[in-house]
């Protein structure tokens, strides 16, 4: 398949950056076997710190799943270095966060959770462990007296070289 890159678009309200705690960061995700098709119904946590021998035992994946349709073994892997943060100055628009270097499956939605970390505009202080799970967040910084959030939270998928 390639590589393909997770892109996030959200209106940040005094926030100056968003991010994950990478590499710890568990990105849920569905994914599809390139080869038949098949569609998983489970998310799958992917993280850039766990890894998993291959099948050759000389490789190691973050995510691994054999095909329960066409038995394949396919692989995921978290291209080292592809973190990136979502800032006010991308607001409107996608950016990419992270990219992934498939093998016989690809990716096909995202869900946000636990483990996001934001930045406050005006007073630097970071707000962590936020849980994106509802695709938005609200709170209250004491030191700039002002209500920050994260609104209208998207995903997409694009193929990257």
């Amino acid at each position: 398949m390639g590589k393909l890159s997770l892109q996030i678009n959200a209106t940040l309200e005094g926030l100056e950056e968003l991010y994950t705690n990478h590499p710890e960061y568990n990105f849920l995700i569905k994914v599809k076997c390139t080869s038949c098709g098949e569609e998983s119904d489970k998310w799958h946590d992917v993280s850039e710190a766990t890894t998993f021998p291959g099948k050759t035992g000389k490789s190691e994946n973050n995510f691994i799943a054999k095909c329960k349709l066409c038995g394949r073994e396919n692989s995921l892997n978290i291209v080292p270095g592809s973190n990136g943060k979502y800032t006010n100055e991308d607001a409107g628009k996608y950016k990419t966060i992270v990219t992934f270097d498939c093998r016989g499956i690809e990716p096909t939605q995202f869900t946000p959770g636990d483990g996001w970390i934001a930045k406050v505009e005006e007073s630097g202080k970071l707000f962590e462990n936020i849980n994106l799970s509802e695709k938005e967040w609200v709170e209250y910084d004491e030191k700039s007296k002002q209500s920050v959030g994260i609104y209208e939270f998207e995903s997409k998928f694009v193929t990257t070289k």
